[in-house]
Parts: structure tokens; sequence; C-alpha cells
């Protein structure tokens, strides 16, 4: 899984760093709030590790906007000094999911990360909707506009990223990890399944949902924008 652990104590993040690579996972890093808040943003993750005493801006602060301003509902395990009840009660109120205290064991840290990703695999919603476009997860069955709409299943992978995304940007460099990895190909084949997404889901309707967002990645839009 991809997982953003914004810590600003160096060891204490190379540590966990090196420990949950070897695990198989893919980590990025933020040492302070405003960098930890713009990957949040700009990337999706399976999990935020997140430190309560940042510089620039606090674990308390970061997650409030990712939840409140910002609409994104990553699973959040708050790492932190603070015992009391009264920081859990904040930390919670402010969107995490869980409250880890230091110093802790790494081994504990892995069951509580495991266990926020299998709660939030089983709660995610079956059956996606963007305006007239609609995925079944169940069957991967697309619909738009009471249309049945065949594709094969690497567009539908795609698809079902911009669709909890929507109608947020979501990055190439998003999409080809959701589909190769840490190891893209040499060549372009998201432009492939990307025109293979496009042909399928909007070619023979109305309006085209995927929209280019040049220099950045593809956004889905539930109506037609108009320009101005």
């Amino acid at each position: 899984m991809r997982i953003l652990l914004i810590e600003d104590d160096p060891d204490i993040a190379a540590n966990i760093g090196d420990y949950l690579a070897v695990l198989g996972h893919h980590m990025d890093f933020a040492d302070n709030g405003d960098l930890g808040l713009k990957l949040a943003t700009s990337h999706s993750f399976d999990v935020i590790i997140l430190d309560i005493n940042l510089p620039k801006m606090d674990g308390f602060t970061l997650c409030r906007k990712l939840h409140e301003d910002y609409q994104l509902h990553m699973p959040v395990l708050m790492l932190t000094a603070r015992s009391s009840l009264a920081d859990k009660i904040t930390g919670f109120q402010a969107g995490a999911l869980d409250y880890l205290v230091k110093p802790f064991a790494l081994e504990e840290l892995t069951l509580r990360i495991n266990a926020l990703t299998q709660k939030q695999d089983s709660h995610k919603s079956r059956l996606l909707e963007v305006g007239e476009l609609s995925l079944d997860i169940s069957c991967w069955q697309v619909k738009r506009a009471g249309k049945v709409v065949p594709m094969h299943r690497a567009c539908m992978q795609i698809l079902e990223m911009m669709m909890r995304s929507s109608p947020q940007v979501v990055s190439r460099q998003d999409l080809e990890y959701l589909l190769w990895g840490d190891i893209p190909p040499q060549s372009n084949p998201l432009r492939s399944h990307m025109h293979e997404l496009r042909k399928a889901m909007d070619k023979p309707f109305e309006f085209a949902m995927l929209k280019t967002i040049k220099g950045v990645g593809y956004q889905l839009c539930s109506e037609q924008k108009h320009a101005n």
C-alpha cells in the first residue's frame, strides 16, 4: 500500500520508513505540516501517519483541513507523545481514525495500519455514481445514462479512482502507481488506457466527462463545462 508519513523527527521517520518499506509498502515523507497537506491533497494514499507537533502546521489542523476543507477521507493514524484524554478527543474530532502514543512498537504500528485499511475497504461503496455515470464494483459494470458501457479491467480501475476522487484532479503519477506500482513501463501505456476510456464512456454521448488537465493529470466532471 502507499503510505504518507508526516513526521519532523528524522530518526523516527527513518525508523518507521525503513521498517514499512521492508514489508513492501511504498513510502512518501513530509517533515512539516504544509508539505504534508500539499502531498496529501495532490496524491492518493492508503494511510496517512501523522505526527501532531509539526512545524508550519500542527497535525490537528492538518487533519481537520483534509476532512473539512478538502473532503478527503483517507484514514489517518496520529502519532504523538501526548497521551491525555483531551488530546485524543481532539485528534478524533479532527478526523483521525486511530491514535498511537510514542514510544510504540513497530509491530503494533503495522497491526493498526492493517486494521485501518481493512476497515476502510469494508466501508467503500460498491456503487459509485458521478452524474449520469455509475460503476457497480460488485459486478464491475459501468453505465452511463442507463446504458451499459463495456470496458476492460484496467480502464475500470482507472475509472474507479477517478470517480472516488471526482471532482478533484487525479495525477498521472497516481494512475501509473495504481496500475503498475513503483515500476511503471518505459513506454506510455497510460495514454492508451485513457484513450480507450474516453472512447468507451464519452464518445457515444453528448458531452465529455473526462477532462485532461495539462501538466497535472485528469478530472472527471459530472456536468458539461461551458466556456465563459
